[in-house]
């Protein structure tokens, strides 16, 4: 995994010493209305979520990437590309997401770093397509996606919630 500078942000990858990091942003309600409702309790289960992204790195050689502020060397949150296998039950795909604490919403911060994720993915990875999944309810989200380029593609039903589908085609192929 390599790191991704951008204006104001380092996109690096994330280490157990984030964990500290992660059950912040995780644990706080208002970040998971439109992931299930379920923050996290504990810091062994924000130490999990990291474990399985560093198995991602080494199955996949790709996951997401802690977002750090180049001016403040501060923690805002995650982002970038992780090969998915789940959330879509009929096939697989290089899924784009970012989550942020909520303090830092609202600056533009997710869409920097959508922005060199899928610049990333597209010229160093070489990837033919990016896509995306976004509750229906969450407008920002929905925003950002439309806004660094990736197209509605339809809806479906994820644990009961709608969510829109996105893609984007690699613009260099």
């Amino acid at each position: 995994m390599k790191q991704i500078e951008t204006k104001r942000l380092i996109l690096r990858p994330i280490t157990e010493d984030d964990a500290q990091d992660f059950f912040e942003l995780d644990a706080n309600p208002n970040v998971h209305i439109y992931l299930g409702n379920n923050p996290v309790k504990t810091i062994d289960q924000s130490k999990a979520a990291i474990a399985n992204i560093l198995e991602q790195y080494k199955t996949n050689g790709i996951g997401r990437l802690a977002i750090i502020d180049k001016a403040t060397n501060t923690f805002l949150g995650w982002s970038g590309l992780k090969f998915e296998q789940n959330l879509r039950k009929a096939f697989d795909y290089y899924d784009l997401g970012y989550r942020l604490k909520e303090q830092h919403w609202g600056k533009g911060y997710a869409t920097e770093a959508a922005i060199a994720s899928l610049d990333y993915g597209f010229k160093d990875l070489k990837l033919k397509e990016i896509c995306a999944a976004a509750d229906i309810g969450n407008i920002a989200s929905n925003v950002i996606l439309k806004k660094v380029g990736l197209k509605p593609s339809g809806q479906f039903t994820y644990e009961g919630d709608v969510c829109n589908w996105y893609i984007i085609q690699n613009p260099y192929y």
